[in-house]
């Protein structure tokens, strides 16, 4: 008897930390980071909201979460999560999490988008109207959609090299510059350069991914950017990623006057990634990056937060 509860006690324990690793937690920073780059570009202009502050942040994470459920599944079911990919094993691939469980799990996750998305909606209506409700409703609906769209369906739209727009519209475009719009009614020109530099970012977060799978989504037929322009290819069209925030902050910083220090920090926290990335060899090796860069666009949130609130 003592054996079969000390059995179940650790299938529960594996159970959680496959629920965990499915949610991807280091993608959590990058999430958290576009709407904290957002949050500061309403404090620049007035003072943060802190009903429509909390669920915005909470919108993101459970889009987030949605679209790490949806591509562990989608991948699992259309092979790109094979025996032979180099990265970290998925919770349905490895069986350890059922593909009901997480077709469950997506529609949870779809719905507590949806209900806390509502709820933001509810709270910013005075600010932006009915007609900023309807089409940020529509927008958030057609975000839902791109998250399971992504490697789900019959075409989804990541195996033909489609993602790094989608996560450039959405973590950049949509994350930033929506964060301040929901709170202020309007998008300052300086909030348009941290949207563009937080979608770059966040689009060289998901081509390590990309760079790391070369060889597993070429059998599984995932045309992926890095697919398409082979390793080297795909270094250089990582470094244009990087390069264009660098070139971003430095004209947002010079735009608001908070000093060459903080572009100099900025600057050395991507070229740290960039560097690192062009000195990896086996493919594999590319992923801890994607902790790294996350965790980076989280340091350059912060960065700004703390700047901003010594001048």
């Amino acid at each position: 008897m003592y054996l079969n509860c000390r059995l179940m006690k650790q299938t529960k324990v594996s159970k959680f930390s496959a629920w965990l690793q499915a949610m991807r937690l280091r993608t959590l920073f990058l999430s958290m980071s576009c709407i904290w780059a957002g949050l500061f570009a309403v404090q620049i202009q007035q003072k943060l909201t802190l009903g429509t502050s909390i669920f915005t942040l909470l919108t993101a994470l459970f889009l987030q979460i949605l679209s790490n459920f949806a591509n562990d599944y989608g991948d699992s079911v259309h092979g790109a999560d094979h025996d032979g990919r180099k990265g970290p094993k998925r919770s349905v691939q490895t069986g350890t999490i059922s593909a009901n469980e997480m077709k469950n799990a997506m529609k949870l996750s779809a719905v507590l988008a949806f209900v806390s998305g509502c709820i933001l909606l509810f709270f910013s209506y005075k600010v932006i109207g009915w007609v900023g409700v309807l089409v940020l409703l529509s927008i958030g609906i057609i975000g839902i959609i791109a998250a399971i769209a992504y490697t789900n369906g019959k075409r989804p739209y990541g195996y033909r090299g489609l993602g790094d727009v989608a996560v450039f519209i959405f973590f950049g475009l949509t994350a930033v510059a929506g964060t301040q719009y929901l709170q202020t009614a309007s998008i300052s020109q300086s909030t348009w350069l941290l949207a563009v530099a937080f979608g770059a970012l966040s689009t060289g977060v998901l081509h390590l991914n990309n760079m790391r799978d070369i060889d597993s989504d070429k059998v599984a037929g995932k045309n992926s950017i890095a697919v398409r322009l082979g390793l080297f290819g795909a270094k250089i069209y990582y470094s244009l990623l990087l390069l264009l925030p660098i070139a971003c902050f430095t004209l947002f910083i010079i735009k608001e006057n908070f000093g060459p220090f903080l572009a100099f920090s900025i600057t050395m926290l991507i070229m740290l990634n960039l560097m690192v990335a062009w000195r990896i060899q086996k493919q594999e090796d590319f992923d801890p990056l994607l902790k790294y860069l996350s965790l980076t666009c989280f340091l350059i949130s912060a960065n700004l937060q703390l700047f901003f609130s010594i001048t």
